[in-house]
């Protein structure tokens, strides 16, 4: 490029930074809280002739039976014990990258590879997590009529929701998490056995909420200056918690977000889906629309799911401004207690300040007189 016969570079380009940061935290992998279990790697590896990707463990069962009387004419009838099994599998999953070499050369040594090998682990991370999320969430959807309904009604037995049961139900303080949740969760899952329980992960937006309800408790630490300083860790009844935004959560402000969302989509695109319906046989115009088609499916489906009625636009759009009006106070309380925080701390400091000096004076002044 040239300017008043001056040759130069129309554009500069800076040097390759790091990678674009990761959005996810991935938290509850980092945490260890699923880790290997040495039995189940030795049932693989050395149980199996040839290696194997399922395998069955046999557990003894529990003697029982009711106490019998023994008095000298109740006949005494042996218990026998039952043994259980339990099914467990193996997974692999695979992925991999590569760079040229002469996209090496071509940038003056920028090491491709190099960039690879730093996100390897982030990016399994998440893999794992994903797996992980996607197990549990199974475990917790059982629903199936299966052995007498075992599955659906352990579920039903051991999982505290605090949701409300109808659709479109607006969101109310005792259908949130609140202070009492955790403690009442626990005990419905394992009873007195509720302890067990030493960790809670937990989405953002109960996190703030809890925040809010000051329930959370962060742990503090003693600086070199003697004054008590928040961790960014918190307790909940004694409990570590673990946030991260890849954990499931509901609340009423992101299905109302996406329910105004989809109710725009519905309305837009009806006519089209409306005529695709009853002419079924013009494949022409439904691959022209293709795309409105499916995008309409998808959020009526979505409405269906989550409201026993077709919701009104305006009416979404009202309560969602009524849920921020709620809002608004406790945020700017907040941010009042983080303002007034800092001056404080800035007292603190210049009068930490104003007093060693006074001090190094009157030192001065003493030795000056003897």
């Amino acid at each position: 490029m040239k300017f008043d016969a001056k040759s130069f570079n129309g554009e500069a380009w800076a040097k390759y930074m790091q990678a674009v940061p990761n959005t996810r935290l991935n938290r509850l992998r980092q945490t260890r809280a699923v880790v290997n279990e040495p039995r189940l790697q030795d049932t693989f590896k050395n149980n199996s002739q040839t290696g194997t990707a399922y395998a069955i463990i046999p557990y003894f069962g529990t003697i029982g039976g009711e106490a019998l009387n023994y008095d000298g004419e109740t006949d005494l009838t042996a218990q026998r014990t039952k043994t259980f099994e339990q099914g467990v599998f193996t997974y692999g999953r695979m992925q991999a990258w590569t760079e040229a070499d002469f996209s090496y050369d071509i940038t003056g040594g920028v090491d491709f590879a190099e960039n690879i090998r730093r996100q390897i682990m982030e990016y399994w991370n998440s893999v794992d997590q994903d797996v992980i999320l996607s197990i549990l969430k199974g475990v917790f959807s059982m629903d199936d009529s299966n052995y007498k309904n075992a599955n659906k009604n352990f579920v039903a037995k051991h999982t505290l929701d605090v949701s409300e049961s109808k659709k479109d139900a607006k969101t109310t303080d005792d259908m949130r998490v609140g202070a009492t949740t955790l403690n009442t969760a626990i005990q419905q899952a394992c009873g007195d056995r509720k302890q067990s329980f030493s960790l809670v992960i937990m989405h953002s937006t109960v996190a703030t909420n809890l925040e809010n309800l000051k329930v959370l408790k962060y742990l503090t630490y003693t600086d070199a200056e003697g004054i008590e300083r928040d961790l960014t860790l918190a307790s909940w009844n004694g409990r570590l918690v673990v946030v991260d935004d890849t954990m499931p959560v509901e609340n009423r402000e992101a299905i109302l977000d996406k329910a105004i969302e989809d109710v725009n989509v519905v309305v837009k695109y009806k006519i089209i889906a409306d005529y695709s319906r009853k002419n079924p046989k013009d494949k022409k115009f439904a691959s022209e629309y293709e795309r409105e088609i499916r995008l309409y499916n998808a959020s009526l489906k979505r409405l269906k799911k989550d409201f026993d009625k077709m919701p009104n636009a305006k009416n979404l759009y009202d309560e969602r401004l009524a849920l921020e009006g709620k809002l608004e106070p406790i945020v700017k309380e907040l941010r009042d207690m983080d303002e007034l925080r800092d001056k404080l701390y800035l007292l603190n400091k210049n009068f930490e300040t104003y007093n060693t000096k006074e001090m190094e004076k009157g030192k001065t002044k003493m030795e000056w007189e003897i």
